[in-house]
């Protein structure tokens, strides 16, 4: 808990949605932040003796929410948006792995700074990003991308990935685009003991991370689990996305999916997997009884035309969703405020039509949902005493919202809502929509002319 010596920001006058286990909301209440903890939430304003104040912010018109908490992302696919716009996953795949395949460190930090500060402009305060292309003599791509979102001021955990199973494999990498078995697992436990912060309110955290089932050996997904138990961190990777996979596992493996994770370890309530499009009821009942997480992320599952994933029987069931962006390349605006609103709409569209989701249900996948996917549900997701002080003040009184009366169907039904202020450990990272850590202005430049470099060299071969 902060000390009582702790400096304290008073946030008054805004609704709030605390997103806590009761759904508690105010119309009108108040925040206090003391050092990087939560101390108070509550009706009203806050008291008029608190000491140690440094900052009161008259937030009406607001509405006050936990920081949206992102689950699943590819950064590097940030210079490689707009391309291959009309194909599904596969083929997608197979258009842009030979340009992937020729990143380098100074284009990963780049592609970096461009995700995660569009991210933290739309209310993102805890962030992921899922790095499997390693090619030969590229660089440090982890800490490239940790060094970038350091800077931005973003808690983060990178899914150190990994990719052994290439063209000559049958897989769909390049061949010089891949590690081998021995070589991924030492760079990723490399990474882990260099960057992984197993503290209350780390800001760096590091995942054990295989690619997906159809360019990783099966050695690699069971030795990298073991690898993760072995070293206390969280396992993430692709599974069920498409069609095609499920394909390719009975085929290759003589079960699905979900059966195949289960049969190398990669089931577990330490395990998170993107996607989960395709899952039968046995396939959400394996999910549900070993607690394995799910990132949801609607907008690609429709860029690539991957289906609507059965997320209200997952939640039924008692799996934990959260929400991702997923990669630029398939969601090129990079935002995970309107994920909220997609997989509403998007889940409507499925059989449970209207009663698939409600709004509350969208802006807890965003934010608590996240936080337990992420193993981080007892730090972030909620605005509660003795949590970490991550949260978001939404504006809500311009043209886009004021004539809608319940702020949470504004913020999750109505068009992406302006982001006044953003707060990560304490520390406010954004301002009127503007970064306050990184030169936004800058990063859009860079990322600009690192795509241009890298469209040059995949061009030459």
């Amino acid at each position: 808990m902060a000390s009582s010596a702790a400096q304290r920001i008073v946030i008054e006058n805004c609704a709030i949605a605390t997103v806590d286990a009761g759904d508690t909301e105010y119309a009108s209440g108040h925040v206090v932040i003391a050092g990087n903890r939560i101390e108070s939430v509550g009706a009203g304003r806050a008291p008029a003796d608190l000491e140690n104040v440094v900052r009161r912010i008259d937030a009406s018109g607001h509405l006050a929410t936990p920081g949206l908490v992102n689950t699943h992302h590819h950064f590097y696919q940030w210079i490689t948006r707009g391309l291959a716009t009309d194909h599904n996953l596969f083929n997608w795949l197979v258009a842009l792995y030979p340009t992937w395949a020729r990143i380098d460190e100074q284009m990963c930090y780049s592609a970096a700074q461009g995700s995660l500060g569009m991210m933290a402009r739309g209310g993102v305060t805890a962030a992921m990003d899922h790095h499997y292309v390693h090619p030969h003599g590229s660089g440090d791509l982890s800490g490239a991308i940790i060094r970038a979102a350091a800077e931005t001021g973003v808690r983060f955990t990178l899914a150190r990935g990994s990719m052994d199973r290439s063209e000559k494999d049958g897989g769909l990498p390049p061949d010089f685009a891949v590690e081998t078995l021995d070589g991924a697992l030492a760079a990723t436990e490399e990474t882990v003991r260099k960057h992984h912060d197993a503290s209350f309110d780390a800001m760096t955290q590091v995942a054990v991370a295989p690619c997906s089932p159809f360019s990783v050996s099966t050695e690699l997904l069971r030795q990298g689990a073991e690898l993760a138990r072995g070293l206390g961190v969280r396992l993430h990777t692709h599974g069920s996305e498409t069609v095609e996979e499920e394909k390719f596992c009975h085929e290759l493996f003589g079960m699905g999916p979900t059966d195949y994770f289960e049969s190398t370890g990669w089931l577990g309530e330490d395990v998170w997997m993107a996607h989960c499009v395709h899952m039968t009821d046995s396939d959400i009942e394996a999910f549900a009884r070993t607690r394995t997480g799910v990132a949801h992320c609607p907008s690609s599952n429709a860029r690539l035309a991957a289906g609507i994933a059965r997320v209200p029987d997952m939640l039924k069931a008692g799996v934990p969703v959260g929400l991702g962006v997923d990669g630029t390349a398939s969601n090129e605006s990079g935002e995970l405020h309107t994920e909220l609103r997609n997989a509403l709409l998007i889940n409507r569209l499925g059989p449970h039509r209207e009663a698939a989701l409600t709004a509350r249900q969208a802006l807890r996948l965003g934010t608590y949902g996240g936080a337990e996917v992420l193993g981080r549900a007892g730090q972030i997701g909620s605005l509660e005493p003795g949590k970490l002080a991550d949260l978001v003040l939404w504006k809500l009184d311009t043209l886009a919202h004021a004539s809608i009366a319940d702020p949470v169907t504004a913020l999750v039904f109505g068009a992406a809502a302006p982001v006044t202020a953003s707060f990560v450990n304490g520390r406010q990272i954004v301002e009127d929509n503007r970064l306050l850590t990184v030169d936004e202005d800058a990063i859009a430049r860079s990322t600009r002319e690192e795509a241009q470099r890298l469209a040059r060299i995949a061009a030459q071969g």
